[in-house]
C-alpha cells in the first residue's frame, strides 16, 4: 500500500510551473494551467514520504462536486477544456486522468478565507490564551469542539511552501486587499460555508471549519480557486460521535495528525516520519466514506 499511488507527477509534454505540498501545476498556455492532485500527504506543513493511494482522485472528485454546487453563487477557476485536448501523450494522460483540473490563470489574493463554525485547532488554542479567536471576543466557558454562537470569518496569510499560515484580523485583510474586496470575500465565504455545512449535516457530517482561496480574473471578477470543502481544506467530523469537550472523530487529516503527535523524536520539521500501513488505510477509508456520503444523492 505504501508504494502505490502517485507521489510526484512527471508530464513530458507540459512545463512544470509549480509543485506544492499536494498539487503539481503545469503550464498549458498563457491563460490556462493543468493542476494535478497527487497522492502526497502533508501534515504540519511537512510533506511525508508516504502516499495515500488515490487520495488525489478522491479530493478532485469532491472539489469538482462543490464547484458545481456553488457555480451559481460565484464564478470558479474551471476552464471549458477537456483533458484529451490538452494531453496527447498516453503516459501523460494516464497520470492526470481522474485527478486533474484544467483551470483559468488568475491573480490570486494574498489571503486565505477561513470560516469557523466550531471551536477547534488554532482557534481553540487562541481562545484558551486570550478568550478570543483572531481578536474576535467570545463568550466565556466554551469547550473544545463547541459549536460557536455564530459563524466566524478569520482570514490568514498565505505562506510560502514549508512555512506556516498566520491568522490575521479582518482589519489587516482590509489593509491588504481593500475594504470592498475584503467584504465580498468574507460574505461569500460565510454564505458558501453555511450552505455546505447544512447540506453535509443532513448526511451525518459536521464541517467544523474550512478555508477558501480566491483570485481575480482579467476583468477583476472575484473567482473561487484551488480546492473547496475537501478533507484537506476542512475539518469533517462524524456528527453522531460529536461531543463538546473532546477531539471529535474525523474524516480529515486529523486522524493522521493524531498519530504523528505520538511519534517520539519528531519535531514537525523535515524529514517527516513514514506512516504505517494501518494509518494509511485508516486515512483512506475515512476520505472515501466522507466523499461517498457527500456526493451520493
Amino acid at each position: 500500500m505504501t508504494t502505490s499511488g502517485l507521489h510526484t507527477s512527471s508530464l513530458r509534454t507540459l512545463e512544470l510551473h509549480y509543485r506544492g505540498k499536494v498539487r503539481d501545476i503545469y503550464t498549458i498556455d498563457d491563460n490556462h494551467w493543468l493542476i494535478i492532485a497527487s497522492d502526497r500527504v502533508s501534515a504540519f506543513d511537512v510533506i511525508l514520504p508516504n502516499v495515500i493511494p488515490d487520495k488525489g482522485k478522491l479530493l478532485t472528485k469532491l472539489a469538482l462536486f462543490w464547484f458545481e454546487r456553488t457555480a451559481q453563487q460565484i464564478p470558479n477557476h474551471l476552464a471549458a477544456m477537456s483533458l484529451e485536448e490538452v494531453l496527447k501523450d498516453p503516459q501523460d494522460l494516464e497520470q492526470a486522468r481522474g485527478r486533474s483540473m484544467i483551470v483559468k490563470r488568475l491573480k490570486p489574493l494574498p489571503v486565505e478565507a477561513v470560516v469557523r463554525g466550531y471551536i477547534i485547532g488554532s482557534g481553540w488554542k487562541d481562545y484558551l490564551d486570550s478568550g478570543a479567536i483572531c481578536g474576535i471576543e467570545l463568550t466565556k466557558g466554551l469547550k473544545q469542539a463547541d459549536q460557536l454562537p455564530s459563524v466566524l470569518f478569520t482570514p490568514a496569510t498565505k505562506a510560502a511552501l514549508g512555512d506556516h499560515d498566520e491568522n490575521i484580523s479582518f482589519e489587516t485583510m482590509i489593509e491588504t486587499i481593500g475594504e470592498p474586496l475584503a467584504i465580498q470575500v468574507r460574505d461569500i465565504s460565510i454564505k458558501i460555508y453555511k450552505e455546505a455545512a447544512s447540506y453535509a449535516l443532513d448526511r451525518g457530517i459536521i464541517i467544523a471549519d474550512t478555508k477558501f482561496e480566491f483570485g481575480l480574473d482579467e476583468n477583476n471578477t472575484l473567482t473561487l480557486m484551488d480546492e473547496i470543502l475537501t478533507p484537506d481544506s476542512s475539518r469533517f467530523w462524524e456528527a453522531e460521535l460529536w461531543q463538546p469537550g473532546t477531539s471529535p472523530a474525523s474524516y480529515d487529516k486529523q486522524y493522521m495528525r493524531d498519530y504523528l503527535e505520538t511519534v517520539e523524536g519528531w519535531d514537525k520539521t523535515d524529514p517527516g516520519p513514514v506512516l504505517p500501513d494501518e494509518v494509511i488505510a485508516g486515512s483512506l477509508s475515512r476520505y472515501q466514506e466522507a466523499i461517498d456520503r457527500l456526493t451520493q444523492s
